[in-house]
């Protein structure tokens, strides 16, 4: 079996989540859940090509998510 290990077969992730928060310096920043992926940028457009782009280079050709979903947090305080 191709990609096949010591009898382990790879199996492809189905979806990562980053988690999307803006970032104090300005722009934003994204952290997988459950892998050690962390990217930033200076616009949410530039951040989605920065987050693609570091799945890539992160895991094996075949072996990546077939989704990555993007879970945009942000806080915010209101008066009582």
């Amino acid at each position: 079996m191709a990609g096949n290990i010591a009898g382990t077969e790879e199996v492809r992730m189905k979806e990562i989540v980053f988690l999307v928060e803006e970032a104090a310096e300005g722009g934003y920043s994204a952290r997988a859940l459950g892998e050690s992926i962390h990217t930033q940028a200076d616009t949410y457009e530039e951040l989605r090509e920065q987050v693609r782009d570091a799945v890539r280079c992160h895991f094996d050709e075949g072996t990546g998510p077939g989704l990555i979903r993007l879970h945009y947090v942000r806080d915010e305080v209101l008066a009582a």
